[in-house]
């Protein structure tokens, strides 16, 4: 049987490790895809600004879908090659009323050059130590953005996701992929999924050529679009519950293990 001609993985959870590395063996993996002739695509929550040092441990091999399907981003030229944003009046809409029913959320911005936040919304680790320097702001209010995040600090995740459906899930895309109550938006009908259709679409690429990998719910419509989907052992639940097939965690370099078998490869030290 032919390996497959498109590769999708989701990352933090997924292929790199607990601690955001990717080991030598994943790294070696990833470039027997692409030496292959398949084509290798990161599709993640991440912004491009937080996509550098993936770049760099995969000497710029591959593309990424960024910020949950919004962006598409070229790691061998390290840019922007295309963007579905939500329209700042719908940004502001959404804010209204989700500070209405919630009064106690707080939010963030991503755009495709750069975020801002509220001042009382925690940054994240990766923002901690690469910030760009830029102070918060007041409002995250008044040009279309990539991704509208909102945190709340005690709720469930699962339990302010479905909130946030019912409160705007006709405006915006929501879903959530950290354990922790920070729902992520996109604009309305943007996914991973839908993303990653639109470019293989584009490449002469089906879903039956397409292998997937996640562990979060923000990647079940891409392990739905795929004809092959794997979670890792560490997956959400409803993920686990969902895929064709499960593999080691991602602390055991889970994806690794299925590429080298597909592309048969000899496991790198």
């Amino acid at each position: 049987m032919a390996p497959p001609r498109l590769i999708a993985t989701d990352l933090d959870g997924t292929a790199l490790r607990s601690d955001g590395t990717i080991s030598a063996r994943t790294a070696a993996a990833f470039a027997a895809v692409e030496d292959s002739g398949a084509t290798l695509v990161f599709v993640t929550a991440r912004p491009p600004r937080w996509m550098t040092s993936v770049s760099h441990v995969v000497n710029h091999r591959g593309l990424a879908i960024c910020a949950n399907g919004a962006l598409l981003y070229d790691l061998h030229t390290e840019s922007i090659a295309d963007s579905h944003l939500i329209d700042a009046s719908v940004v502001a809409e959404t804010v209204s009323l989700l500070r209405g029913a919630v009064p106690s959320l707080t939010f963030s911005v991503e755009y495709e050059d750069g975020y801002a936040y509220e001042s009382d919304f925690p940054l994240g680790s990766w923002d901690r130590r690469f910030g760009d320097g830029r102070p918060p702001v007041a409002s995250v209010l008044g040009r279309p953005c990539a991704k509208l995040l909102a945190y709340h600090q005690t709720m469930a995740a699962d339990d302010l996701y479905e909130q946030v459906v019912a409160l705007v899930g006709e405006m915006v895309t929501p879903t959530h992929s950290s354990g922790r109550a920070l729902i992520e938006m996109s604009a309305v009908g943007v996914t991973k999924a839908t993303a990653l259709a639109r470019f293989a679409s584009r490449n002469g690429i089906t879903p039956g050529d397409a292998v997937a990998f996640g562990d979060m719910p923000n990647d079940l419509p891409m392990l739905g679009w795929a004809g092959t989907s794997w979670a890792v052992a560490n997956a959400h639940p409803d993920v686990l519950a969902a895929v064709d097939h499960v593999t080691a965690a991602n602390n055991d370099d889970g994806v690794a293990v299925v590429l080298e078998r597909l592309y048969g490869v000899t496991p790198a030290a």
